[in-house]
C-alpha cells in the first residue's frame, strides 16, 4: 500500500485552511515498538491561527523524506493567522511505553499573503 504524503508545517496564506502533519519518529523508541497514544494537543503562540481536528495518523503517511507508520505522527488542521506573522506550534502526545511518556515537538508556521 502506498503511503499518503503530507507537508510538514511551513508557510500558509492567511485565508487558507491547511492540513498539517508532524512526525514523532525521531523521538519514539521504535526498537521497542513505542507508538503515540491518546489525544494529541496542539497549541499556538502568539494566538491567531485556529488549530482543530488533532488526531494520530491511522495509516502510513509520508512526512518530508520518511514514512511515519500508524500512530507515529500527529495530523491537524490550521486556519487563519495574520499576514507577516511567525507562529510557534507546540505538539504534544502520550506514548504506549512503560512508563508512559509525553513527547513534544515544536514547529514553526509562517503566514504570508
Amino acid at each position: 500500500m502506498a503511503a499518503n504524503t503530507a507537508v510538514q508545517i511551513g508557510t500558509k496564506r492567511s485565508a487558507e485552511v491547511r492540513n498539517a502533519v508532524v512526525s514523532f519518529r525521531g523521538l519514539l523508541d521504535l526498537a521497542n515498538n513505542e507508538t503515540l497514544t491518546g489525544s494529541p494537543t496542539v497549541s499556538v503562540s502568539p494566538s491567531g491561527p485556529t488549530i482543530d481536528n488533532e488526531a494520530l495518523n491511522t495509516e502510513s503517511i509520508g512526512v518530508d523524506d520518511e514514512t511515519a507508520r500508524v500512530s507515529e505522527a500527529v495530523k491537524f488542521r490550521i486556519s487563519g493567522g495574520t499576514d507577516g506573522t511567525d507562529y510557534t506550534l507546540t505538539i504534544q502526545c502520550g506514548t504506549n511505553s512503560s512508563p508512559a511518556q509525553t513527547l513534544e515537538v515544536v514547529a514553526s508556521l509562517r503566514v504570508r499573503d
